[in-house]
This record gives C-alpha cells, sequence and structure tokens, in this order.
C-alpha cells in the first residue's frame, strides 16, 4: 500500500513539474527556430538554430531601455513596499488597538477587488497627480497593489517571534524603533524575502497597469515589449518568443536564488495568522 501510495505522489509530482516547466521549455526551443519550423509543427530544427532570433529581438523592440524602466519600478516598488508595510504589520501583530479588526478586514476585502476595477481611478489619480507616464507612478501604484498580500505574509510572521525577545529589549532600555529594527528586522528575513518575491514578481511582469498608465517608450516597462511583435500581416515569431524568454528570465533567476527563504517564510507564517 505505501508502495502504491508513493508510486501516485511520484507521478502527481511528476505531472506538476511537466505542465509548469514544459511550456517555458517549448518557448524557449521556439525561440531558436524560424518560422517555417514554428508554423509546422515541427520537433526538430529543420532549418537549424536561430540564434539572430535574439539579436532580431532587440531590433524589433527597445529591450535594453524596457529593462532599464522594468528593474527600477520592480526594485522601487519593492523597497517601497516592504518599508512602509513592514512597520504597520508590525503594529497590527503585535498590538491591540480600536479599530484592528476594521483593517484586517479591509485589507482582506482588498485581496478580491479585481485589478481591472482599478484602472480607471488609478488613471484619474494619477493623472491628476501629474505622474502620468513616469516610473514613480508605477513604484507608487504597484507598492500600493501588492500591499494586502504583503502585509499578511509579514504579519503572520511576526506572530511567530516570541515576546520574551522584544520584552528583555525594552528592560534593555531598547526603544520601539530600536527593538524593531534590531531585533525584529534580522529574525525577519525569510518573511521579507517571501514578501519580496512576491512583490518583485508582481511588479517584473504587471501589464495592464503599465500600458494604461504610460505613453510612448520612455517609461514603459518590459511586459509591453511583446507588443512590438504583434502584426496585422506578419510576425517574427522566433524573435517574439527569444523576447518571451528574456522577459521571464530574470523572475526564474529571482525566485531560485531565494526560494529556500521564501519556503521557510511561508512555512513559518502559517503556523500563526
Amino acid at each position: 500500500m505505501k508502495y502504491i501510495t508513493k508510486t501516485f505522489i511520484g507521478i502527481f509530482l511528476i505531472a506538476i513539474i511537466g505542465l509548469s516547466i514544459g511550456p517555458f521549455i517549448w518557448v524557449l526551443l521556439s525561440s531558436f527556430k524560424g518560422n517555417a519550423d514554428i508554423l509546422s509543427s515541427t520537433r526538430g530544427f529543420a532549418n537549424g538554430f536561430k540564434f539572430s532570433n535574439y539579436s532580431t529581438a532587440f531590433k524589433i523592440a527597445p529591450l535594453a531601455k524596457f529593462y532599464v524602466n522594468s528593474i527600477i519600478v520592480a526594485i522601487g516598488s519593492t523597497a517601497l513596499n516592504l518599508i512602509a508595510v513592514s512597520m504597520a504589520a508590525y503594529v497590527i501583530a503585535r498590538h491591540n488597538f480600536r479599530g484592528k479588526k476594521f483593517f484586517k478586514i479591509m485589507f482582506s476585502l482588498a485581496l478580491l477587488i479585481p485589478s481591472a476595477a482599478l484602472l480607471q481611478p488609478l488613471y484619474i489619480t494619477v493623472n491628476k497627480a501629474g505622474l502620468y507616464d513616469s516610473l514613480l507612478g508605477l513604484i507608487i501604484v504597484y507598492a500600493g497593489f501588492g500591499l494586502p498580500t504583503t502585509l499578511f505574509i509579514m504579519m503572520s510572521y511576526f506572530l511567530t517571534i516570541p515576546k520574551e525577545l522584544e520584552e528583555s529589549a525594552y528592560l534593555d532600555g531598547a526603544g520601539f524603533f530600536k527593538t524593531f529594527a534590531g531585533i525584529i528586522l534580522p529574525i525577519a528575513k525569510p518573511a521579507f524575502a517571501t514578501a519580496g518575491v512576491l512583490q518583485f514578481l508582481l511588479s517584473w511582469n504587471e501589464f495592464q497597469f503599465a500600458l494604461t498608465l504610460t505613453t510612448g517608450n520612455d517609461k514603459r516597462t518590459l511586459p509591453l515589449a511583446l507588443y512590438y511583435f504583434k502584426s496585422a500581416f506578419a510576425s517574427d515569431y522566433g524573435a517574439m518568443f527569444a523576447a518571451v524568454v528574456l522577459v521571464t528570465i530574470p523572475s526564474i533567476l529571482v525566485y531560485v536564488a531565494l526560494q529556500e527563504q521564501v519556503v521557510s517564510g511561508l512555512a513559518a507564517g502559517s503556523v500563526k495568522g
């Protein structure tokens, strides 16, 4: 019975892995094919490897500029999100005050709001604030959009930290901010890694807000580059797949580099909440 159970578990895991990496492998292989091989659905490379697809992708779309914009927006929104939300999450986790449940309910409801419903009010607000078509506008919007997720991840992790550590710091004369910065933050590194990775991926891969709140090429981010490969008459599919690989590789590398801390942060934060 145990052997059968392990066999089914193994088959299930293999299926999940195949569904996860299968599409990316297909895109990666297609990025080295020409249009003839892609449209004919051939499994091989009848016309040879097309390494030129990647250089063509940079010629069709301003990928270098979009890369710089995406890096600035993703890092900026992640830093702003973690700095602001970590302190709020710590106060909510450690202190009881009037309206605490109301705030938690409001943040929970924010997770249910579809992003498409926010496009028009965000466009009006950003435009009136003078932040339309600016990287700062995208940074603020992305940081706010990821606020509920970061709050609950950080709050759940703070609840797992023994209060005795803070009480001993207070007895030694440390204030609130010194205790938070010197004791809580170093312990909460897995939570920061988890929330940071999720926020980074949100900012890196987001398309709707970037399309609505920017215009032209100067302030647009990498996901919008795929628009340049769409044509009414003909498309260079090999270059398009090469661009898709270039867009997705950074987010994969970030997750792989921090996956251990992400898993430990989620596991620890799931104990209490």
